[in-house]
């Protein structure tokens, strides 16, 4: 393999697996010979598209309702989820995060792509939802993630439908793919790794997928 490939990543920004995947991902990036070569391309995919601004509910809450579990339970998976963050080198407060629609986060991860600037934007905001409790519907509160990331033109997203058709075109290709959960990850169009599956794992399918190449 001497060609760059591409590493496709399909995620949502409020997906706590997602946030898991993605730092597996750049740990096993760390470790791979060949990490200049591979161009990450972050992809859109609403967990839930018809998710409202805000929720009045907690995110325990959300859960317990959601799987008809006690509310001792879901607070218990998302105290593990902490722990697993932690391990990674994050601090999250699953107590702090405001569920939210996602769409227009989308669109400025999109944009931020189109200036080069689409993995700082896509950190950038998991970081503001897991770890500061950010409410990512917010337009005001997504202009000043988007700027603080270096991304211009922040906005002039909200003046129109800037960048929905690069949200709805990756969401239509995961459907096509058959992809029905996030993290997806797609290696040189050939490999795939479903879930947050362990940085030994994706370092593995990136070895696999480079030498077949």
């Amino acid at each position: 393999m001497t060609e760059t490939f591409f590493v496709d990543v399909w995620s949502d920004v409020v997906c706590p697996f997602c946030y898991l995947g993605t730092r597996q991902l750049s740990i096993a990036l760390e470790e791979f010979d060949h990490r200049d070569d591979v161009i990450l391309r972050h992809r859109a995919f609403e967990l839930d598209p018809h998710a409202p601004p805000s929720y009045e509910m907690s995110l325990d809450e959300l859960l317990a309702a959601k799987y008809s579990m006690p509310i001792e339970r879901a607070r218990s998976l998302h105290e593990k989820l902490e722990g697993d963050a932690s391990a990674l080198g994050m601090t999250w407060s699953m107590k702090q995060a405001q569920p939210s629609n996602t769409f227009d986060a989308h669109r400025l991860i999109a944009l931020a792509n189109a200036q080069g600037r689409g993995g700082a934007m896509s950190e950038r905001l998991f970081r503001a939802y897991f770890s500061e409790g950010q409410l990512l519907s917010d337009h005001a509160t997504l202009e000043t993630l988007g700027t603080e990331t270096g991304v211009n033109d922040v906005a002039t997203l909200w003046d129109g439908d800037a960048f929905s058709d690069d949200v709805r075109d990756d969401e239509n290709t995961a459907h096509e793919l058959g992809i029905t959960g996030v993290p997806t990850l797609l290696l040189d169009d050939t490999f795939m790794v479903v879930g947050a599956q362990g940085s030994d794992r994706i370092l593995d399918v990136l070895t696999r997928a480079w030498a077949r190449g």
